[in-house]
């Protein structure tokens, strides 16, 4: 029997040689297509066994639909936020992730984009690059000492507790906000629980980990950046839409917080105009931080080893909706 894997939107030049370790051997073969519109995509998908989206695809209820055949949409990241799982459950396919494998990535990248930040590294090399070297010295008396500093974690999940390890090695005293991680749980961790508005009044560095759901669209906005310290560094390494950027933008040019460093943002890539890259106390980097060169080897293996477990009758390693169990299709 052979099985088709539907690719949407692949990068340019994408060879899929480690996905297809595990698909070839069970006669899977991978068909790329390309679409810019729901009907497009509903179209393309239909006769899918099984999907792998692609960057900046949603797979909505149409979309799933559509597919009459597919038993899993395996994603190849740890947010599921663009799919309607939803709609994937009752129609019995099993929705995968990759939540254990660039941990330390995205917890290095918080780290150094706080870091970045706080010593305003990106700011005095533009500086120094513009022939600007003597013009530096007046703003580093700004430059707070980090040792002792308060880092507030929003979620305390496996990325946020990475980059309380890094903090405490660095001397960061550490609070999160997480309602679904017990005080004893943080406190092991040598990490103090913190209500969310709490943690905005308390902390000197602010680093968000929360996932994309309809409970956090937005949960950090005007209320919480007018509640932080006018020094406060704000970072954002999970999911743009976290964040109420426009309250974000205001926050930063109106001196409510000191700057803000961000590997995400509610529109990617962004408009050329967004005001966030043109500010001195901001930076932007291009949603990159679960790369590195092992970490994207092992997701693409993954990803093709769960599509193999799943059309071969078994689970993928990591998912996101278990109640499919309970009804999926043989």
């Amino acid at each position: 029997m052979s099985y088709t894997v539907i690719a949407t939107n692949p990068r340019r030049g994408y060879d899929f040689i480690y996905e297809r370790e595990a698909l070839d051997p069970i006669d899977a073969q991978i068909v790329s297509i390309s679409a810019s519109s729901e009907q497009e995509y509903a179209q393309a998908v239909a006769g899918a066994d099984a999907l792998m989206p692609g960057p900046r695809v949603r797979i909505t209820a149409p979309v799933i639909e559509a597919m009459s055949r597919c038993k899993i949409i395996a994603n190849g990241g740890i947010g599921v936020d663009p799919v309607d799982v939803e709609a994937a459950t009752a129609r019995g396919i099993v929705v995968s992730n990759v939540p254990d494998l660039f941990v330390d990535e995205v917890a290095d990248q918080a780290f150094a984009l706080m870091l970045a930040a706080h010593r305003k590294v990106v700011h005095c090399h533009a500086m120094t690059s513009a022939g600007r070297w003597s013009e530096v010295y007046p703003t580093l008396g700004s430059i707070p000492k980090l040792r002792g500093a308060t880092l507030g974690l929003i979620a305390f999940g496996n990325i946020a507790r990475q980059v309380a390890v890094r903090a405490k090695a660095f001397g960061l005293r550490v609070v999160a906000f997480d309602p679904f991680v017990k005080p004893e749980a943080m406190a092991e961790q040598g990490v103090e629980s913190r209500t969310l508005d709490e943690l905005v009044r308390e902390a000197d560095l602010i680093s968000a980990h929360a996932p994309l759901t309809k409970d956090t669209f937005h949960l950090v906005g005007e209320p919480q950046f007018r509640a932080m310290k006018n020094t406060a560094i704000f970072v954002n390494t999970g999911r743009g839409k976290v964040v109420d950027e426009p309250a974000l933008i205001r926050a930063l040019q109106e001196g409510w917080i000191g700057g803000a460093a961000l590997d995400v943002l509610e529109q990617e890539p962004p408009d050329p105009k967004n005001p966030l890259l043109q500010m001195d106390n901001v930076i932007v980097t291009p949603h990159m931080a679960s790369y590195s060169n092992e970490a994207n080897i092992a997701r693409r293996r993954r990803v093709g080893q769960d599509i193999a477990a799943v059309l071969q009758g078994g689970r993928p390693s990591h998912f996101v909706n278990p109640d499919v169990y309970a009804g999926a299709r043989a």
